[in-house]
């Protein structure tokens, strides 16, 4: 009798090569061959349940992973047990580079819906690049966007009042999943409302607010987790066309 595990299991483990999110993640630039090299190291881990975490602070870093569906939260803990979100991270992207430095994971990375990652094994990662200069140079690119998103998060949300952030954090999603081939303008928030002030740095009233005066003013309708965009220009215009403000590619 064939076991329905395993049957699930295979079909979720899908190389690198037929991946339809390969332009978006470490294989951009890879031949066919490298490629095939890169699907030899990788450990596909199967699924993340909501709420699971891939690793927590402390650990010790052992592999990268790469999204191929759903939502992740990089967050950590003060000594007092407060949460800070540092990022939330869409498929196609890779998360753990911040770790490479220390050899421990600074951040806990938490699953916000059912969603399924690739783990990629540093050490195997690291000895397959010093090969294929093609996956060296997209190493190198993933940590450079890593400190420059780092750098416009700091900037950019400094100098925002509290409907400029949410409006820049809106038009950072939507990018980033126009890029991945989804509506641009209609947009699924797996954080919560508490996550995306703890982000922003606002409190979970303002950020309820600026909300309801957005969709006041007609450049949002929302409905619980479901938000379109029904003015991308004036939505674009409000943030004053600023960076934006999510984490694009690398997180840490």
């Amino acid at each position: 009798m064939t076991n329905p595990r395993r049957s699930t299991e295979a079909k979720l483990k899908v190389a690198c090569s037929s991946c339809n999110l390969r332009q978006l993640c470490l294989p951009v630039g890879l031949s066919p061959a490298d490629l095939d090299k890169l699907d030899a190291i990788l450990n596909l881990r199967q699924r993340v349940q909501a709420g699971q975490h891939v690793y927590r602070a402390g650990e010790p870093f052992r592999s990268l992973y790469a999204i191929r569906s759903g939502v992740f939260k990089l967050y950590r803990l003060s000594a007092d047990g407060k949460e800070q979100v540092l990022g939330f991270h869409l498929p196609g992207e890779l998360f753990g580079l911040g770790a490479i430095s220390t050899g421990v994971y600074a951040v806990n990375a938490m699953a916000l819906e059912d969603s399924h990652v690739c783990e990629v094994p540093f050490a195997r990662l690291e000895e397959l690049a010093q090969q294929v200069p093609a996956l060296q140079r997209q190493i190198y690119r993933f940590l450079s966007a890593e400190i420059l998103q780092d750098w416009n998060a700091m900037t950019v949300l400094g100098s925002m009042q509290a409907e400029e952030r949410l409006a820049a954090f809106l038009l950072d999603l939507s990018e980033r999943l126009q890029r991945r081939g989804f509506s641009p303008s209609a947009l699924h928030l797996s954080m919560s409302r508490e996550e995306i002030g703890n982000y922003l740095g606002m409190k979970l009233e303002t950020v309820s607010r600026t909300f309801s005066k957005l969709q006041k003013d007609g450049l949002i309708t929302v409905e619980r987790r479901l938000l379109e965009i029904r003015d991308m220009a004036r939505l674009k215009k409000l943030a004053g066309c600023a960076e934006a403000v999510g984490r694009e590619s690398v997180p840490a």
